[in-house]
């Protein structure tokens, strides 16, 4: 865990189902189209309880790791990181996120971010972190660049969004530096 302020980065838990699937369906429009299996999976309660059982098995399995950022005060959740496509013979992972439309473009998620980020490096042990984003998604770049994440490419044909549609991704990554 986490904490800075009146916040907390916490890992995603089975018992989050309800709170987890109110912020997927208030941001499902926001998140359709680059969250594919998270839409997907999550169309009503008892699907999103199966897609959180799934989750919490591939944690176990150090498969995949969802995080959440929670408002201590109100326990609003606020934001969803997730490590993925982790490759521990580098070790690298991608890293996800994002914030509920409420809290979006407050300053929030790049703290959150930061110090995430840092929290991987020392916790997995990672030597490399990268992230993902559409060209555009602009929030998503805004945020790497404010969190230290350098531009490595364009990587063509990279995606399959929600619509069926092939994009190219702009991917960036951070070393770790220790």
């Amino acid at each position: 865990m986490i904490n800075f302020e009146n916040y907390t980065i916490r890992p995603l838990e089975i018992d989050d189902l309800e709170a987890y699937f109110d912020l997927v369906d208030r941001n499902r429009k926001r998140l359709e189209d680059f969250f594919t299996g998270t839409v997907s999976r999550t169309r009503n309660i008892t699907d999103t309880k199966f897609f959180l059982q799934e989750i919490v098995e591939k944690r176990e399995a150090k498969q995949y790791f969802p995080y959440l950022l929670v408002d201590n005060v109100t326990n609003d959740f606020i934001a969803f990181f997730d490590l993925k496509n982790l490759d521990w013979s580098i070790p690298k992972t991608e890293i996800g996120c994002y914030t509920d439309k409420e809290f979006a473009g407050k300053g929030l998620t790049t703290k959150a971010m930061k110090l995430f980020v840092d929290y991987c490096f020392d916790h997995f042990a990672f030597k490399k972190i990268f992230l993902r984003t559409h060209h555009s998604n602009k929030a998503a770049q805004i945020l790497a660049d404010r969190c230290g994440f350098e531009v490595e490419g364009v990587i063509r044909m990279d995606y399959k969004t929600t619509s069926g549609e092939i994009v190219d991704l702009i991917y960036y990554g951070k070393l770790c530096h220790s």
